[in-house]
């Protein structure tokens, strides 16, 4: 049977000591999308957020998280030994669920700083990480987190790391997290459904949590030690995700006071300035009838 072949260079160009690699143009693609969407719905809703402050925070948070989690989950005894690798981001080794926990953090920062409910931004920017569908095209590029053997007609042939037909897990979960962003969007957009209830926050949990665990299952182990487990690491860390997504379901959320975070209309304003107005006439007029 002839499988695709996939010999591509993760390298789009070189120069010098400078490469640009696809992975790293999908990985900006990432948060650039998850910047434009958060725009969008932030100027839908006219919530009083920087964006560009937000942004900075965000990408330092997914970062240094996603680094921190592949150290301390995935190689811990490597990088402890020679702490100094840790920095050595350019060689690889990014864990998602660590990029979680630092964007949560970062959120959860950003909002102390500037006055704002945590809840909401965080059942924003945690609630648009289907957006990590970029990230799984890129390592795609890169012929990593590569599949199991298998016989199967779409198996592909990563020329770069061997001969033998695989399963395309990276496209498997790639479009996972692509139809978990779109229903989100969609129950959002066309469902009416708002942020700061948590419930699209759990839509994401759940769905990404299930594509991940699901898609483990056709990997090769990512490190040594997962070789023999019954379930590998990342399936390890999605099980979390995923009942705490269930929970969300049944959490009674609060109505957040929406005039800490909304930024009032000049119509609204000038009406509300009205009715104070005519309120005070009609408070004077009863004073003199007195």
């Amino acid at each position: 049977m002839n499988y695709f072949i996939w010999d591509a260079s993760p390298e789009i160009f070189r120069i010098g000591w400078f490469a640009l690699r696809y992975y790293s143009l999908l990985f900006a693609g990432a948060i650039l999308l998850h910047y434009f969407l958060t725009a969008t719905i932030v100027r839908r809703e006219r919530y009083r957020v920087d964006l560009d402050q937000l942004l900075m925070y965000g990408f330092w948070g997914v970062v240094i998280g996603a680094r921190l989690g592949h150290v301390i989950f995935y190689s811990p005894d490597y990088y402890f030994s020679d702490p100094i690798r840790i920095l050595k981001v350019w060689e690889g080794g990014l864990a998602s669920h660590g990029a979680f926990f630092g964007f949560t953090l970062a959120v959860y920062i950003y909002c102390q700083r500037n006055i704002l409910p945590f809840r909401l931004l965080f059942d924003i920017c945690l609630g648009l990480q289907g957006v990590v569908f970029l990230v799984r095209l890129g390592n795609f590029f890169n012929s990593e987190i590569i599949g199991k053997p298998t016989d199967v007609p779409w198996a592909v042939v990563f020329a770069n790391v061997d001969q033998i037909p695989r399963h395309p897990a990276q496209l498997y979960e790639a479009a996972g997290y692509l139809i978990v962003l779109l229903l989100v969007l969609a129950l959002y957009f066309l469902g009416g459904i708002k942020f700061g209830n948590l419930k699209l926050l759990g839509v994401t949990l759940l769905g990404n949590s299930i594509v991940r665990f699901s898609a483990e299952f056709f990997k090769e182990s990512q490190v040594a030690f997962e070789d023999g487990m019954a379930l590998n690491m990342g399936q390890i860390l999605s099980l979390p995700f995923f009942f705490f997504a269930i929970g969300l379901f049944f959490y009674k959320a609060k109505p957040l006071p929406r005039e800490s975070f909304i930024i009032e209309s000049s119509s609204s304003s000038q009406s509300t300035k009205g009715k104070e107005e005519n309120s005070s006439r009609q408070s004077k007029k009863k004073g003199k009838k007195k």
